[in-house]
């Protein structure tokens, strides 16, 4: 069975930092684009990094650019992603997701597998 599993979220003040971290079993994602996901309350789920099956590629969501940075580990079957200067706006749930037919995608539709979310909350 496929597992995606995020970890590294929790509380931090504005301005602070977090690692998210997402370890995959029970297959390899190495041939695939990986993505990070977020979903707030009521709005809707927003793809903010992307990053290519070689790691020769990354992409980001323009309210995240400069802030954060995705990154991959395909001998530890891993895929991270490095957020700093949080802000409040921040705070959501955030999952990660592979994209098993494409090398590199932003686009959501191509994600095919995800984890849980591990949830970053941001305070003022």
């Amino acid at each position: 069975q496929v597992h995606l599993v995020e970890s590294g979220g929790g509380l931090v003040q504005a301005g602070g930092s977090l690692r998210l971290s997402c370890a995959a079993s029970g297959r390899t994602f190495n041939n695939a684009g990986m993505g990070w996901f977020r979903q707030a309350p009521e709005k809707e789920r927003e793809l903010v990094a992307a990053i290519d099956w070689r790691s020769s590629k990354t992409q980001y969501a323009t309210s995240v650019e400069g802030r954060c940075t995705i990154s991959r580990d395909n001998e530890k079957n891993e895929l991270y992603l490095q957020m700093n200067s949080l802000k409040p706006e921040d705070s959501a749930l955030y999952f990660c997701a592979a994209a098993t037919r494409y090398g590199f995608s932003f686009a959501a539709n191509d994600y095919n597998y995800w984890g849980q979310g591990t949830q970053v909350t941001v305070s003022s």
